[in-house]
């Protein structure tokens, strides 16, 4: 069996110039990254042909260790979609080189559902990561300087600063430093840390701009810290958005690549799920649907994470609205729900299946929160057998949700096209309209509740000391009116990565509450949350190389 990279390599891509002629583009509105990948300028956005184009939302059930398949499933679904005579450009996140070189590998799909220059998004892409990292440190320095400066100084307490430095890098030995040692030219001594670049807020807000001087505007909001008399402290009063943005001129363009089998492509920013919002770009989505008739996008991680962000946060600052909502599940995935080892989901077990198949129906009860029109997507794997197919479809049938069987891994969009003709019936047929889960306007509290008991299955929410004192910031900086992005583990549909399934009677624990002012939402911190990863034992950078031709090799 041909491994993800060796299939890439045996399709010819196209040059980059073609696949935009299919959404109508000329060359001279690209910028090429060569001859595969192409920025497109923000000025192509139409938000009348925004208007009228089908946005297809793709999620999954909780996550497993075996992973289920959601970008191949959204790549294989739109090119299924332009089989079927559907325009169609399906719009993703940026991998971040941290999971690339730890445990998931990469993330471009997978199979004859791939999107390519495989080596080139995964590694490096068109530098958007690095130019986000950069803006990012920038203030970083900026913020220590002016601790330093005795001509400029605003007076910045250090203890109160909660701005860190970041990198796109998987290194534990970074997420607790002390800066400023030396002597006192080298700056003022203080304790501080490392963030994955992904859960930069810059990156956030990145993914939540509408337009550069939106990006300006949000850069400026971004808190640092208070004043020794405990005045607020914002990146405008460093002077740092202008410089920031000036650093992101060319990362706020959403890239163009394309499928195996040659369908349009938008690939930009990459915001982890669990720990911020886990969509792409608005300007991306914007676009896809500037040209297309369909637009299919994923949210990171199971429903409960990403979808309810993508709804909720990014949904409402742009007043997009999904037109169909697709739900990814695996036999294997559901097996494992139902008590059985990673090791053994690849085993047939009818039993196990019966028990963990309550995390669908938990997810699928979640997507009818929403008024949204749901349907299921059953990614098929070798291993699962009739029987536990007719059971899952039975357990739909009952929910009133229709599903499909898809076989993209294998067949690419052909093993889509049934899944894709269900899509668009139930887009251009849904009578739903889309209805956030809650309000911004409402207290900070009433949101992260609705959130705990509605989407997760919480008996309630317990505060810690330092989450209640942390409300209070939130209230004190007028933060109380803004979305609310709970950091919160991926494994589980509670706040306990062990509790699998359908967990009941449980309690979310907030930790704590950072603030997000530029990306205009809060982020409670249920759980442990590592914001910066550490590799694995056997990391997958052990197994990346390069010949001396330059083929790169390793990559999955």
């Amino acid at each position: 069996m041909k491994t993800d990279i060796e299939i890439a390599r045996s399709i010819e891509m196209r040059p980059i110039i073609e696949i935009a002629e299919k959404l109508g583009l000329s060359v001279d509105e690209l910028e090429l990254y060569g001859k595969y990948k192409a920025k497109i300028p923000l000025n192509l956005i139409d938000e009348e042909k925004v208007k009228k184009a089908k946005l297809i939302l793709v999620s999954a059930i909780s996550p497993t260790p075996a992973g289920e398949g959601k970008t191949t499933i959204s790549i294989g679904l739109s090119q299924g979609l332009n089989r079927i005579g559907k325009k169609t450009t399906v719009v993703l996140r940026e991998p971040s080189l941290g999971p690339v070189f730890g445990i998931k590998g990469g993330a471009t799909g997978g199979g004859y559902s791939q999107v390519v220059p495989m080596e080139d998004i995964n590694l490096h892409f068109t530098g958007d990561f690095a130019a986000i990292e950069k803006a990012h440190n920038l203030l970083s320095a900026m913020i220590d300087n002016n601790v330093q400066s005795k001509k400029n100084s605003l007076n910045i307490d250090p203890r109160t600063v909660t701005w860190k430095r970041v990198m796109d890098m998987n290194d534990r030995s970074l997420r607790h430093i002390v800066v400023g040692l030396g002597g006192t030219t080298s700056g003022v001594p203080r304790e501080t840390g490392f963030d994955i670049t992904a859960a930069s807020e810059v990156m956030a807000i990145l993914c939540l701009s509408k337009d550069r001087e939106d990006l300006k505007r949000r850069l400026g909001n971004i808190f640092i810290g208070y004043t020794y008399d405990k005045k607020p402290i914002y990146a405008r009063d460093l002077k740092a958005n202008g410089v920031m943005a000036a650093l992101l001129k060319d990362a706020i363009k959403p890239n163009l690549v394309q499928t195996l089998e040659g369908s349009p492509a938008i690939i930009h920013g990459g915001p982890f799920a669990n720990i911020a919002q886990g969509t792409n770009s608005i300007v991306a989505t914007k676009m896809g649907m500037s040209f297309s008739e369909y637009v299919v996008t994923e949210a990171g991680f199971g429903f409960d994470l990403g979808a309810e962000k993508f709804l909720d946060i990014k949904c409402q600052s742009s007043g997009l609205a999904p037109d169909a909502v697709v739900l990814v599940a695996t036999i294997r995935a559901l097996r494992y729900h139902g008590g059985v080892p990673v090791k053994e989901v690849g085993t047939p077990n009818l039993e196990a299946l019966k028990k963990g198949v309550s995390n669908l129906e938990k997810h699928i009860e979640n997507m009818k929160l929403f008024n949204t029109c749901p349907v299921v997507a059953i990614n098929r794997f070798v291993t699962d057998t009739e029987e536990e197919i007719d059971f899952v479809k039975e357990t739909c049938k009952l929910l009133g949700v229709q599903v499909r069987v898809a076989n993209v891994w294998a067949k690419g969009g052909e093993g889509a096209e049934e899944l894709a003709e269900l899509v668009v019936k139930t887009a251009e047929t849904c009578l739903g309209k889309y209805t956030p889960l809650y309000e911004w306007e409402w207290p900070p509290e009433k949101k992260i509740e609705t959130i705990a008991k509605k989407i997760y299955g919480a008996e309630a929410v317990d505060y810690t000391a330092k989450a209640k004192a942390d409300l209070k910031k939130v209230y004190n900086l007028g933060l109380d009116k803004v979305a609310v992005c709970i950091a919160k583990t991926q494994k589980s549909l509670s706040d306990n990565p062990d509790l699998l399934g359908r967990p009941k009677d449980f309690i979310v624990t907030v930790r704590e509450i950072e603030v997000a002012a530029g990306a205009e939402f809060i982020i409670p911190i249920t759980g442990d949350i590592m914001r910066m990863p550490g590799l694995p034992d056997h990391p997958a950078s052990e197994n990346i190389d390069i010949d001396n031709d330059g083929t790169i090799s390793g990559l999955f």
